[in-house]
């Protein structure tokens, strides 16, 4: 077991890194390799801060939904095969609600200064 520094503390150093002494250096396409680099580490972050409790509620959900306990990667692929075949539709109770969480979810890992975020999160609360 590692005590310090963590798995976060390190991306953290090296996002820090990138961000403040290497990037204000580079330029052209270098630099923007360092921003995608950091903007990496910057979701790696996040799924490590959100992704267990974003996992946790999709699961949950799914198994509502599928009336039966699974991990989450067989669960999404019945879940997909029942909507290939028609089983599940937008009129399915929970569906909706569910694709909506996971999506919204899965923007805040990936993009949380995603314009459209607040905005459909605050349309949903209406």
């Amino acid at each position: 077991m590692q005590d310090a520094p963590s798995t976060k503390e390190l991306i953290e150093a090296v996002r820090a890194f990138l961000e403040e002494k290497a990037m204000p250096e580079l330029k052209g396409h270098t630099a923007f390799h360092a921003r995608v680099a950091a903007n990496a580490l910057a979701i790696v972050e996040r799924e490590l801060e959100q992704g267990p409790t974003a996992q946790t509620g999709e699961r949950m959900r799914l198994m509502q939904l599928l009336g039966h306990e699974g991990t989450l990667e067989d669960l999404n692929a019945e879940l997909a095969k029942a909507i290939r075949a028609g089983d599940l539709t937008l009129e399915t109770p929970g569906l909706a609600d569910h694709l909506w969480a996971t999506t919204m979810d899965k923007v805040a890992i990936d993009q949380p200064k995603y314009s459209g975020l607040k905005t459909a999160r605050d349309h949903k609360k209406d």
